[in-house]
C-alpha cells in the first residue's frame, strides 16, 4: 500500500482539518448551553487531530504528485472515514443511539442527504443539532474542494481530486487556470449565498441558532432540521418562500455564479441550456401540482395551494428534503412525481444530488439522434448541448453512468426486499438515498424516519448515500482489477 502513500498523506491533512469543525458546536455549547458537552467536543477534536497526525507521521515522506488512482482512492476514503469521526459526538450525547445509526446520521449530513434515524429532535441539545446541520454545510459543495484549495500549499497537485469529486459529466472544464483558485472561487460563491440565506431566515423570524442551522441545510441542499416538524414548525409563508428561493439558487451550478461574477454578465446563467431546463421543469411541476391540489380540493385557495406546491416541489426536486406537511396524504400522483423529479432536476456543479439535469438533456439528444438515424441512416447528426457538440467520451461516460446507476438501484432495492422490507419502502428508500434526497415513501416518508429500518438496511442506505454523493463511478472504479494492478 506504500504506492498509495500520497493519498494517505493528503487524507491525514483532511482529517486534521476536519478536527477544527468540532470548534463550531463546542463554541455554541460553551456560550449557549453553559458547557454541558464541552468535554465531548474537546475529546472528539483531540482524537480526530491525534489520529490525523499519526497518519501524517506514517506518510510524511510521500510527497510525489497525486495520480489518477490516488485521487479516486482519496476521495472515497475521505467520504468513508469522516462520517466515522462525525458520528462520535452523537454516540456520546444521544441516548440509546447505536454506532450504525450514528454513522448513518453523519453520512447523511456530510453527503447532504437529509435522511435521519433520530426522533425527538426538539429535545436534543442545541449543539448536537448545530453539529448535524453544520455537517451539511461542509459536505454540500464537497469537502475535497477544501483540499484542492490548500493542496498547492502542501506541495501536492489537486487535478485528480477535482476530477473525482466534482459532480456532473463535464469534469474537464476549468473556470480558472489554477484549480486552487477555482476551488476558492466556488467557496466564495458558497459563502455569499449562505450569508444571504442566513439573513433572510433571521429576518423572517427564526432564532439565531435556527437561522444558522437551516442556512446550512438549505444552501447545502441537505434538509436536516432541528425540529421534528421540519419547516412546518414555523408555519410561516415568508420563511417558506425564502427557503424556496435559496433552494432554487443552490440547485444551480456554482460555477455559473462564479462566471457571472467574473464576466459581470447574466449570460453564463441565462444562456445555459441546463439552467433553462431546470427552471422550466420546476415551473411546470409546480403549476401541475398546484392544479391537482385545487382540483382534488386539498386546499381551497390558490395562494395556499401554490405555496405548498412550490415548497414541496422545490424541496424534493432539489434533493433538499424539507417538508411542511405530509405530502404522502396528497393524491398519490404527487409524491411519486416529486420523488421522480429528485432523481434528475439539480444542475451539475450544484450542491444537489441525483443524476443531474445535464445528463438527462444529453440522453434526450442521443435519443433524438437515434430516431433521426432510423429514417436517415447515413446522416451526420452530432449530439449538441446549447451551442457545443458533446464529445464522444462524455457520451460514453454518461451511458456507462446510467447503466451502473440503474443496476445499483435495482441491486440495492433487491437486497432491501430480501431483508424483509415492503416494496414501497425498500424502493423509495434506495431512490431517496442514492439520489441524496432524504425522505422517501412508505415507512420512510416525510412524516417518518429511517429509525424503523434494521441495521443491515441502514448500512445499505449509508452505502447508497456514499455512492450517490460520489456519483457511483468514483467508488466503483476501486472494485475493478485494473485499479489495483501496478
Amino acid at each position: 500500500m506504500t504506492r498509495f502513500a500520497p493519498a494517505f498523506l493528503v487524507l491525514s491533512w483532511v482529517v486534521m482539518g476536519f478536527s477544527l469543525a468540532f470548534f463550531v458546536p463546542m463554541a455554541w455549547d460553551w456560550f449557549g448551553e453553559g458547557g454541558t458537552h464541552v468535554r465531548v467536543w474537546t475529546w472528539c477534536f483531540a482524537f480526530t487531530l491525534a489520529t490525523g497526525a499519526w497518519l501524517w507521521l506514517r506518510n510524511r515522506h510521500a510527497n510525489r504528485e497525486l495520480t489518477v488512482r490516488d485521487g479516486f482512492l482519496l476521495v472515497t476514503l475521505v467520504w468513508v472515514v469522516l462520517p466515522a469521526y462525525a458520528a462520535l459526538p452523537l454516540l456520546f450525547t444521544v441516548q440509546g443511539i447505536s454506532f450504525t445509526d450514528a454513522y448513518f446520521e453523519a453520512m447523511s449530513g456530510l453527503t447532504a442527504t437529509g435522511a435521519t434515524a433520530l426522533a425527538g429532535l426538539d429535545l436534543l441539545a442545541p449543539s448536537i443539532n448545530i453539529w448535524r446541520c453544520f455537517l451539511q454545510l461542509i459536505g454540500g459543495l464537497g469537502i475535497m474542494l477544501l483540499a484542492i484549495a490548500i493542496l498547492p500549499f502542501l506541495g501536492l497537485g489537486g487535478a485528480q481530486l477535482y476530477k473525482a469529486e466534482m459532480p456532473g459529466p463535464m469534469k474537464e472544464q476549468r473556470l480558472t487556470p489554477r484549480l486552487a483558485e477555482t476551488a476558492r472561487g466556488l467557496w466564495g460563491v458558497y459563502f455569499v449565498l449562505s450569508l444571504g440565506c442566513f439573513l433572510a431566515y433571521r429576518w423572517g423570524g427564526m432564532s439565531w441558532s435556527d437561522a444558522f442551522m437551516h442556512m446550512c441545510t438549505t444552501v447545502g441542499l441537505g434538509g436536516l432540521s432541528s425540529h421534528d416538524a421540519s419547516f412546518g414548525y414555523w408555519n410561516s409563508p415568508q420563511l417558506e418562500w425564502s427557503a424556496v428561493l435559496f433552494m432554487l439558487l443552490a440547485g444551480i451550478s456554482f460555477a455559473r455564479y462564479f462566471l457571472l461574477w467574473r464576466q459581470r454578465s447574466l449570460a453564463p446563467v441565462a444562456k445555459d441550456a441546463e439552467v433553462r431546463a431546470y427552471f422550466v421543469t420546476l415551473l411546470v411541476a409546480t403549476l401541475l401540482v398546484t392544479a391537482m391540489l385545487l382540483i382534488e380540493q386539498v386546499f381551497e385557495d390558490f395562494p395556499t395551494a401554490i405555496r405548498q406546491a412550490a415548497f414541496q416541489v422545490m424541496s424534493v426536486a432539489s434533493t433538499t428534503g424539507y417538508a411542511t406537511t405530509d405530502y404522502l396524504l396528497w393524491p398519490s400522483f404527487i409524491p411519486v412525481l416529486l420523488l421522480f423529479l429528485g432523481c434528475f432536476v439539480s444542475c451539475a456543479g450544484s450542491t444537489g444530488g441525483g443524476i443531474k439535469m445535464v445528463r438527462v438533456l444529453v440522453l434526450l439528444r442521443i435519443a433524438q439522434r437515434e430516431l433521426v438515424r432510423i429514417v436517415h441512416p447515413r446522416v451526420v447528426y452530432p449530439v449538441v448541448l446549447g451551442r457545443s457538440v458533446v464529445p464522444p467520451d462524455v457520451i460514453s461516460a454518461i451511458m456507462a453512468f446510467m447503466l451502473i446507476y440503474g443496476g445499483t438501484m435495482i441491486g440495492l432495492t433487491l437486497l432491501m426486499l430480501a431483508s424483509g422490507l415492503d416494496v414501497v419502502t425498500a424502493f423509495t428508500a434506495i431512490v431517496a438515498c442514492l439520489n441524496n434526497i432524504g425522505p422517501g415513501m412508505g415507512k420512510v416518508g416525510p412524516a417518518g424516519n429511517y429509525a424503523v429500518l434494521s441495521d443491515f438496511q441502514i448500512w445499505l442506505c449509508s452505502l447508497a448515500m456514499l455512492l450517490g454523493r460520489l456519483e457511483l463511478l468514483s467508488v466503483m472504479v476501486l472494485f475493478t482489477p485494473q485499479f489495483w494492478k501496478r
